[in-house]
């Protein structure tokens, strides 16, 4: 890894790897740096500067199998402007790591900023930098975070939450994006300009662009097994399974979880698959170049005119007037 003067770089960076991170948030991350640290695109760190560690060093796995050489978590944070924490399927693992809890504390304390990519969050929550601060989550997630940390501010509603001394990444490709917006702030829009065209992307995506995601986050106190059955449904968009194959899900009665979606949401499931699947051809819509036959069948419905006809119900409008009022080419 080579390494120049700290202080001639305007940005420089810690990533911290968990077992199973996830590859693409990783590599997207620090290829942007890669390509905004040297003018003759020679990967050479001179603008910007990076290190790559984890908990003991040596070989990282990645959660699909690839593994990269990281070096043993330094005793502090000095010179680095971000510690980036970069999670994945290890999520789940609930044993705190005391050396990773003391560097992340000891990196804040020092005035450190703290990224949390993907789910790398739950390590920043779990070192106790809640608060009052907004999480951004990916909605694959959301449950697994919301048990965890009842008192945390999440956000599905965009794919970076800046809150000042810590930002969370829903991960994947929005970890681009984060990069990019940190390029700008510390080397300039130029910079990341650069970085797009070497990238081949037209543009950034402000922290605000919603996720994909498609039921509305139930109210608090909403009952366990309406929730793990939206996470269920919202995972078969595309193959939407019956009811009776929901509540085996959740292991109780169709009648059951029928009463309780009544009594939690006000609505019946089926009408909230339905309103899931209205999203989902909203989104389709707002991007791409899918027609609306192709949609419609997409999300499921039986043909163009009772998609475009639920569609008006929802939302006051056709999906072709929609689509043509979202374009970014309107006007």
């Amino acid at each position: 890894m080579m390494k120049v003067q700290e202080n001639s770089f305007e940005l420089r960076i810690a990533f911290i790897l968990q077992n199973k991170f996830t590859l693409a948030a990783f590599s997207g991350f620090i290829d942007a740096l890669r390509l905004a640290a040297d003018d003759a695109a020679k990967s050479r760190q001179i603008r910007v500067g990076w290190e790559v560690y984890s908990l003991a060093g040596g070989a990282v796995h990645a959660s699909c199998g690839v593994a990269i050489a990281t070096l043993p978590i330094p005793r502090d944070a000095a010179g680095f402007d971000y510690v980036a924490v970069c999670g994945g399927n290890s999520f789940d693992d609930d044993r705190p790591a005391p050396a990773l809890m003391s560097f992340i504390r000891s990196a804040h304390a020092q005035g450190v900023g703290l990224l949390g990519i993907c789910t790398g969050s739950f390590a920043l929550a779990r070192a106790g930098l809640v608060a009052s601060r907004r999480y951004c989550i990916h909605w694959n997630v959301l449950e697994a975070f919301k048990s965890r940390f009842p008192r945390a501010q999440i956000s599905l509603d965009r794919i970076f939450a800046d809150e000042g001394d810590v930002i969370t990444c829903a991960g994947s490709t929005a970890a681009i994006d984060l990069a990019l917006y940190l390029i700008v702030r510390h080397c300039g829009r130029e910079r990341a300009q650069q970085v797009m065209r070497h990238m081949m992307l037209t543009s950034m995506r402000p922290a605000s662009v919603p996720q994909a995601h498609f039921f509305q986050m139930p109210p608090d106190g909403t009952d366990s097994r309406v929730r793990k059955a939206l996470y269920f449904m919202e995972q078969q968009l595309d193959q939407p399974p019956n009811g009776p194959a929901i509540a085996r899900y959740c292991a109780i009665s169709s009648r059951q979880l029928e009463r309780l979606f009544r009594a939690n949401l006000g609505q019946t499931i089926g009408q909230t698959f339905r309103n899931m699947r209205l999203n989902y051809g909203r989104y389709l819509l707002s991007g791409g170049s899918l027609s609306v036959m192709e949609i419609a069948n997409i999300t499921g419905f039986a043909d163009t005119a009772h998609f475009s006809r639920e569609f008006r119900r929802a939302f006051g409008d056709t999906p072709t007037n929609y689509r043509a009022a979202s374009s970014p080419d309107r006007g």
